[in-house]
């Protein structure tokens, strides 16, 4: 319970001269009880499986009473201890340095104002559970705020969050950025767009839409009383982070008229939407009571992103936003690259998840050689499970029974669960003993078994080959220089000593340029090249023995004379017929 003696919080945010990107932001603390204030800035921000060390934007840090100075001091990197005394109310001011526009960090200019709130705020341990108050004052008057966070009706731009975890939880946008409204289920939703595109408001309106009512009716309702999408617009970028109420995006600007472009973007809009449930209110027992001062493990982020990621493709599907044709090829695609990951063979996806703080995040030039995305590799194996669970029962279960039962067990309630109780509800749903799966596709490194599944479908994988001989490189071009960026391990290239960061300069002595690839196709398996390169400024020369073709491309296919049977099935799964699907080997 809340008393009047309870400690009362309160944040101004100001942003004088948006200029320099620094927010100005006060601390206000009445009826704080101890004698020691501790205030602590988070390391990472949830939904972001890295430690961020947010506290290092931070300066200019002071502490006052009745208008004098207050001593303090750092603990540790993150973490401040003011000395107030006997006085009742505190008050401390600091500076946040914000130039670095990502979903997850905070970015102040001329145009705008963008902040997180773990990027931001302080925890005062014990009393996270208490109400926060938070004014915003605009650098110019003629902005507007946009947030999560309901409006304090007292004051003029203030709004309160419930606890500390619903304040780290509703990012802010502030500035001149367009604001739609729009209703669906009964329920209020806002589109805040930052940045100029050639977006068309209604139609991405319509289509978020159509979304939303898809998810809603998988899981039997919306759990929220309003909704915000913060859209921010750069010439490149991509990414979303998941909030309760509301969700941050960044797409390309120009990424909305052309359909290969504009497909994906919905694809993230189901992607971010999904996890109000599957993360947000489903979420591991690692991942339950948030831990701001240090990494939170779980290996079940297969599960919270990866499972998220094989419906943000499907949804779309459901939604009639494109069709069965547009879904396989966008499914080939993701195990296409799944596929051409080596790192799969040596990382289990287990390990994966646990391991996000210190690989996913941090990638590097054997990264590639080393670990697998649970993101896509989750896809994968949520993927088999679908499927199995579908031929298993006559498509009268799926996985999306799976999320209902997840739902109704552990999000209505937000009561954290245990891998084992993850695996217990699939099993469950299933109807079968999947120990065997969990072992080899979870927790072990075996190829997974795509035809295998797929067959029951009507459908099968199908490799298509490079024209070139194998070399092992992958290179981009970078102020007109062709830079090495990826070696696979195993490969002719690594063989011979070639190395990521290595410039490629020329084969048998001719220039390669941006070539590679076409240059490749004039020799043959076994054929020995002469590859030359810049390695730290030092000319060298390496002799390549080059390997057969490998695929470059899997592509999913009609299995020749499908069954009656696999035909229910594909129907069953995806509300089309095979012969109406577009998918490519079907004959009449």
């Amino acid at each position: 319970m809340i008393s009047e003696l309870s400690p009362q919080i309160h944040y101004l945010v100001g942003m004088s001269q948006p200029e320099t990107h620094l927010f100005e932001v006060t601390l206000h603390i009445v009826n704080y009880p101890s004698a020691v204030l501790d205030l602590k800035m988070p390391v990472w921000t949830p939904g972001s499986y890295l430690v961020r060390e947010y506290e290092r934007h931070l300066q200019d840090f002071a502490a006052f009473a009745d208008h004098k100075p207050l001593s303090w001091h750092k603990v540790s990197k993150n973490h401040w201890q003011v000395e107030k005394g006997d006085s009742s109310e505190v008050t401390i001011h600091y500076r946040v340095f914000a130039n670095e526009l990502t979903v997850r960090t905070n970015h102040l200019d001329a145009t705008h104002g963008y902040f997180n709130g773990a990027a931001l705020f302080f925890r005062i341990p014990g009393c996270e559970s208490l109400p926060i108050y938070i004014r915003v004052i605009p650098a110019n008057p003629q902005w507007q705020i946009t947030t999560g966070l309901p409006i304090f009706a007292e004051t003029k731009n203030t709004f309160v969050a419930a606890d500390f975890d619903t304040l780290v939880d509703c990012p802010f946008e502030i500035g001149f950025h367009q604001l739609y409204n729009f209703e669906v289920l009964g329920k209020p939703h806002e589109l805040a767009v930052w940045g100029k595109g050639n977006f068309q408001p209604q139609q991405m309106i319509a289509d978020c839409q159509k979304i939303i009512e898809v998810e809603s009716q998988m899981f039997g309702g919306l759990p929220y009383d309003r909704y915000v999408f913060l859209l921010h617009l750069l010439q490149q970028g991509f990414g979303g982070l998941e909030h309760k109420n509301s969700c941050s995006l960044i797409y390309q600007r120009f990424g909305f008229q052309n359909l290969d472009k504009y497909e994906p973007f919905l694809q993230l809009v189901a992607h971010e939407f999904f996890h109000l449930w599957n993360v947000k209110r489903i979420r591991p027992l690692g991942l339950e009571v948030f831990d701001y001062d240090q990494e939170n493990y779980t290996p079940s982020l297969w599960f919270c992103e990866g499972t998220t990621s094989y419906y943000d493709l499907i949804i779309p599907l459901r939604a009639g936003i494109y069709n069965t044709k547009a879904y396989l090829n966008y499914l080939s695609k993701e195990i296409t690259k799944y596929l051409m990951t080596p790192g799969r063979k040596v990382q289990p996806l287990a390990e994966s998840s646990f391991d996000a703080w210190i690989k996913l995040y941090r990638p590097d030039a054997n990264s590639g050689n080393s670990q697998i995305s649970y993101y896509i590799k989750g896809e994968m194996v949520s993927l088999l499970l679908d499927l199995l669970i579908r031929v298993h029962h006559g498509n009268q279960r799926s996985l999306d029974d799976v999320m209902r039962q997840m739902w109704e067990e552990f999000g209505k309630d937000e009561v954290g669960y245990t891998p084992e109780q993850l695996e217990g509800v699939i099993e469950s749903v299933a109807g079968m003993d999947l120990r065997d799966f969990f072992q080899r596709y979870l927790h072990g490194l075996d190829d997974l078994p795509f035809n295998q599944y797929l067959q029951p479908f009507g459908l099968q994988l199908v490799e298509e080959k490079n024209e070139e001989p194998y070399l092992g490189v992958r290179i981009n071009t970078e102020n007109g220089r062709e830079i090495i960026k990826f070696v696979e391990a195993g490969s002719p290239a690594q063989f011979a000593g070639i190395d990521a960061g290595d410039e490629l300069l020329a084969i048998d002595s001719i220039r390669v340029g941006n070539q590679l690839n076409e240059r490749l196709k004039d020799y043959r398996a076994d054929d020995s090249i002469q590859v030359t390169v810049f390695h730290q400024d030092e000319l060298r020369t390496y002799s390549v023995t080059l390997a057969a073709s490998i695929p470059g491309k899997y592509q999913l296919k009609v299995v020749e004379n499908p069954s009656f049977t696999q035909m229910e099935n594909f129907a069953g799964w995806l509300g089309v017929s095979l012969s109406e699907s577009g998918c490519p080997g079907f004959q009449d």
